[in-house]
């Protein structure tokens, strides 16, 4: 029973990562109708944030106040991240409208230089981020099951995180209107363009926390993001485009099936099913969503 209950948390655990990853994806999609292929770069920008800071604290506050930098780090990596979707939407995405295959390219290029400008400032190498000491640890259910506090930490932020998103998306004036009749909010007088900024530069900011959250289950390098991008992408399409209940589903189902076939199979074979479970679903249900 503790292996199995430890299994389903590991689940749980990379279900709460992915969905982390994929809900500024699920904002990008829905309201904008735009893959953006430097969304994992954003993730990567978080993560150094968190290094950012961490090695302030380090040398320019006392070491009392270590075990605050993180929720630092997380204002930090939102602000961040944010900033830079803003402006990429106002001075690059916002030409490309209309245009899926050039801003499909265009997004690429922007992952490519956002890569080399974090090797040139921080270095090839993978760096490590040391958690808080309030993280360290774990709850014990029993003397074979213990229930890492990072882990659930993580699962506490991904919790926040939808709660936030879900007011930004249906208690947001405009955003509900954009995503059902981009037309008619424009005749009526809202600015598509203003709310397009935001959502993008909202959901990029959603991937800095996820990049921030991911320093504290191992090494961060330049490529980070690229390492879970292609399992968020999976969890936004099959979860259904712009809605937060499909996502919060899709994330679950890819999660705990994947875990499970790995632990019965190995890594490689595991992921190739649940691929193909993916592909099946949708080409037998290619326009029904989880929601």
């Amino acid at each position: 029973m503790s292996l199995l209950l430890l299994q389903l948390f590991n689940g749980l655990s990379l279900s709460s990562i992915l969905l982390l990853i994929a809900l500024g994806l699920a904002i990008t999609f829905g309201l904008m109708n735009l893959i953006n292929m430097a969304h994992s770069e954003f993730i990567m920008i978080g993560a150094y944030m968190a290094y950012t800071i961490q090695q302030l604290f380090q040398k320019l506050l006392p070491p009392s106040t270590f075990g605050y930098y993180f929720a630092v780090s997380l204002l930090v990596a939102f602000a961040v991240a944010f900033l830079i979707g803003w402006l990429l939407e106002t001075t690059l995405i916002r030409h490309l409208y209309g245009r899926p295959l050039d801003s499909l390219l265009a997004t690429w290029g922007v992952s490519l230089v956002l890569q080399q400008l974090a090797r040139s400032v921080f270095g090839a190498p993978n760096v490590a981020v040391t958690a808080p000491a309030w993280l360290d640890g774990g709850l014990a259910l029993s003397a074979d099951l213990t229930l890492p506090y990072k882990r659930l930490f993580i699962i506490a932020l991904v919790i926040v995180c939808i709660i936030i998103i879900y007011l930004y998306l249906y208690h947001t004036r405009g955003v509900q209107a954009v995503m059902q009749n981009r037309g008619m909010a424009a005749c009526l007088g809202i600015s598509t363009r203003r709310v397009d900024a935001l959502g993008l530069a909202f959901g990029s900011g959603m991937a800095g926390i996820a990049g921030c959250a991911l320093t504290l289950l191992g090494p961060i390098g330049p490529s980070i993001g690229t390492y879970y991008i292609v399992d968020a992408f999976m969890v936004v399409v099959l979860g259904g485009i712009g809605k937060i209940v499909g996502t919060v589903a899709g994330a679950l189902g890819i999660g705990i099936f994947n875990t499970a076939f790995e632990y019965t199979t190995s890594a490689s074979l595991g992921k190739v099913i649940v691929f193909t479970l993916i592909m099946a679903f949708l080409q037998w249900k290619p326009s029904r969503t989880l929601d």
